[in-house]
């Protein structure tokens, strides 16, 4: 992936139709497709293979961690699972004192600061997966660029709503959508 002279910020996020990232019991189980969903597993592999550096709150990372470096992640799907152990990453939490994943960075305070500092670096783009709080602390801060929304056909009820508790207005621009076979819907928008 070639460099800019100034990293973007993305994020990376999965919803329920409602809005929801995560139920009222903190489950993201609602977005899992099928192991054979071979449509969507070609979307995911190549996204996953986009280069750069990823980003994680505690709660992410350490579900990825536990998932992305087993060897049943590289029998379901090894081009994820390579490029997930291969990439550069980034936690960030209050409480987290080790960070075992491959190529990890652990960062324990003034997240906007670091991530500000990041972007003014030249480097590979930057994605956010996951880690809903997260987003809405970067967004608010003015720091992110673009943001990929898997809009899934499932209603929650409840739960964690994404860009709950942004403090100011982010306006967005459609970029593109695309919508798959298992009904889900990929939104790709810039943040302005």
């Amino acid at each position: 992936m070639p460099q800019s002279p100034q990293r973007t910020l993305g994020a990376f996020m999965l919803v329920s139709v409602d809005g929801y990232y995560c139920d009222a019991n903190g489950d993201m189980g609602f977005a899992h497709k099928a192991a054979d969903d071979d449509e969507w597993n070609v979307f995911v592999g190549r996204n996953a293979s986009g280069g750069g550096a990823l980003l994680f709150g505690r709660v992410t990372y350490e579900m990825m961690a536990a998932w992305w470096p087993s060897p049943m992640a590289a029998q379901a799907m090894p081009a994820v699972a390579a490029g997930m152990n291969a990439a550069q990453k980034i936690v960030f939490s209050r409480t987290l004192r080790t960070a075992d994943w491959s190529h990890t960075t652990l960062v324990n305070d003034d997240m906007v600061g670091f991530v500000r500092r990041l972007k003014a670096d030249p480097g590979p783009d930057l994605t956010l997966l996951g880690s809903g709080s997260i987003v809405t602390q970067l967004a608010d801060a003015g720091l992110l660029d673009r943001i990929q929304v898997v809009v899934n056909p499932v209603a929650l009820g409840g739960g964690k709503s994404l860009f709950a508790g942004l403090t100011s207005r982010r306006e967005l621009r459609l970029e593109d959508s695309r919508t798959f076979k298992n009904g889900a819907v990929v939104l790709w928008y810039e943040v302005r």
